[in-house]
């Protein structure tokens, strides 16, 4: 009597098959989530922009000019994890980088802004420190990131009439 042999399993094809159906899928997916998880991230420049810009006005309403972080109490917080480097323009005290570090000491430029990656210990971003200002006519607040690591900065601003919090210029997360 003769038995037959019943072998299961997938054949070299079929694993193929499996293989290259999961590579067209992450071609579409990781793109798509690396950009969703930058918009993430771009959450903490708006919510920090909107807090100095209520932090700004409470101070103007009390002493009728603007002042810097340290005049209006704000203080980035997030126990290492900011991505944002932020500034008001002003000298000493204006400017905080992530972890709240002073940027805009007597003996820095404004111009400078830190960044998180360790191979880049500065970028040099005029765009966005040009425009940080802060008078007794009005303010400009500043945030900037490099979030995924290339060429492209990622940039916001707040001023005293509320502007600049709907988009970032220049947008580092592309669509």
């Amino acid at each position: 009597m003769v038995t037959v042999s019943k072998q299961t399993g997938f054949t070299l094809i079929e694993l193929m098959v499996v293989v290259v159906i999961v590579g067209v899928l992450a071609a579409f997916a990781i793109p798509n989530f690396l950009r969703y998880r930058a918009q993430a991230m771009q959450a903490e420049a708006r919510t920090n922009l909107a807090g100095i810009f209520v932090a700004e006005m409470s101070f103007f309403t009390e002493r009728k000019e603007f002042g810097n972080f340290t005049d209006v109490g704000f203080a980035v917080t997030g126990g290492g994890t900011n991505r944002y480097t932020y500034r008001t323009g002003l000298g000493l005290g204006a400017g905080l980088g992530p972890n709240g570090g002073n940027l805009c000491g007597p003996a820095s430029s404004c111009d400078t802004i830190q960044t998180e990656n360790p191979a880049v210990s500065a970028i040099s971003y005029t765009g966005l420190a040009g425009i940080a200002t802060t008078s007794s006519a009005g303010f400009t607040a500043t945030a900037a990131a490099d979030l995924d690591r290339d060429a492209i900065h990622d940039g916001w601003y707040v001023n005293d009439a509320k502007q600049g919090l709907s988009a970032a210029d220049p947008n580092d997360v592309t669509s």
